[in-house]
């Protein structure tokens, strides 16, 4: 049965969202995120105090981003069946737990473990784009979750900046520190800021588990998620290549590096800002194929550039703000879609949506870092995220537009 909306887009017999839970569900979003790499300036630090290779300690990325996918598969069906604020408290609070365990780590086993048990704080990830659609329609939902996940690309793009200014004055567990000071705070905001929306849980976690074998036979999701997982691996593609180019190629420093990389972030910024003003105006489909030309086109553009051989700091970060832009307008848009299919398994779709989106970034982000250490490294890298962004619109080309004005 579908829900009956009022005029302003919100789902009759649900309690609104109001600003300040929107502001709660940006954060609990943006906290896993920010905790991908925002230790990655420290590795070595840390990799000499526990008298480790670096290559140890950076098993606390790639062990983190397998486990964040993981719990999203987790986490949707359990908050289906449980609801969606506990699932997304006792996540918050195995965050504590993983943090406090890496800033008091003897070795490098345990630090290792603590990274595992942060990952947990990906279900507000997952969640907070399933309570956008428990309470709004598939139209007014792109929209919203355009502003909720804009913590999701920022945070990221700005850890590795606050980590190694964090690193330098205090030593690499004040990082740590602050996460454990922004997890206290995202767990407070959950218990008393937010509300369960979910109004159709309580079928046994197996049934709802049965939702991923029903997802799989839609050819209309897997589309949303082929957008969100190969505009997504455009940037991520940039995220694995993009230090490597800098530093090798064009002697970038640390610093110079984060200053361009701004481009990338104000561009995603801009781009949830359009998504959220206009996705409800102009639907689904447009916003998706919008953003993954664009997302397509940027890389494309690079590359010409590169193989003509301009490899320059403008030539490789400009086009960026053109990719975040991209990300902002098609990752809405193509979470709100893809969570829409079957509305009654919300949490179980937003699960599998992000796991893909965060594994196929994982993959190309490990991949981009190898081709850029090859003598044709620019252009490689360039190519792979020009193929990630074609995909990712032929997806998006081919959704279907009725779909996209579904209830």
């Amino acid at each position: 049965m579908l829900k009956r909306t009022d005029e302003t887009g919100l789902t009759t017999g649900a309690a609104p969202i109001r600003a300040p839970m929107l502001a709660t569900l940006m954060i609990a979003s943006a906290l896993s995120p920010l905790a991908i790499n925002i230790f990655i300036p420290s590795v070595t630090s840390i990799a000499g105090d526990f008298d480790v290779p670096p290559s140890t300690i950076g098993l606390g990325l790639s062990l983190y981003l397998a486990a964040t996918a993981a719990i999203q598969l987790l986490a949707g069906p359990l908050s289906d069946r449980y609801g969606r604020r506990p699932v997304m408290i006792a996540g918050s609070v195995l965050f504590l737990v993983g943090t406090l365990l890496c800033i008091f780590a003897a070795s490098a086993t345990m630090f290792l473990v603590g990274r595992i048990i942060q990952a947990a704080s990906a279900t507000g990830i997952a969640l907070s784009r399933a309570i956008v659609r428990d309470v709004f329609d598939r139209a007014r939902s792109a929209s919203m979750i355009g502003y909720v996940t804009m913590g999701f690309a920022v945070a990221p793009m700005l850890g590795p900046a606050i980590g190694g200014h964090m690193d330098g004055a205090f030593g690499w567990r004040s990082v740590f520190w602050l996460l454990l000071v922004l997890g206290v705070l995202t767990l407070g905001l959950l218990v008393f800021d937010l509300s369960e929306t979910n109004r159709d849980k309580g079928k046994p976690v197996f049934a709802q588990a049965a939702s991923y074998g029903i997802l799989a036979r839609s050819p209309a999701f897997w589309r949303y998620v082929g957008v969100s997982a190969l505009t997504s691996a455009v940037f991520f593609s940039f995220l694995g290549g993009g230090p490597i180019i800098a530093g090798h190629v064009l002697g970038m420093t640390p610093a110079g590096y984060g200053m361009w990389f701004m481009l990338c972030a104000f561009g995603y910024i801009v781009g949830n800002f359009v998504a959220g003003r206009y996705s409800q105006r102009f639907g689904v489909k447009p916003m998706m194929v919008a953003g993954s030309l664009l997302s397509f086109s940027a890389p494309l553009l690079t590359l010409g550039l590169f193989v003509a051989g301009l490899v320059t700091p403008a030539t490789l970060f400009a086009p960026m703000l053109i990719v975040g832009i991209g990300n902002g307008l098609a990752l809405p848009s193509s979470t709100a879609g893809g969570v829409s299919v079957r509305p009654e398994a919300a949490g179980a779709a937003a699960g599998l949506l992000g796991a893909f989106q965060i594994g196929a970034g994982a993959a190309c982000s490990t991949i981009a870092a190898h081709l850029a250490e090859r003598s044709d490294g620019p252009v490689a890298v360039a190519l792979l995220m020009a193929a990630c962004g074609f995909l990712g619109l032929l997806c998006a080309v081919t959704a279907r537009r009725e779909a996209a004005h579904a209830p």
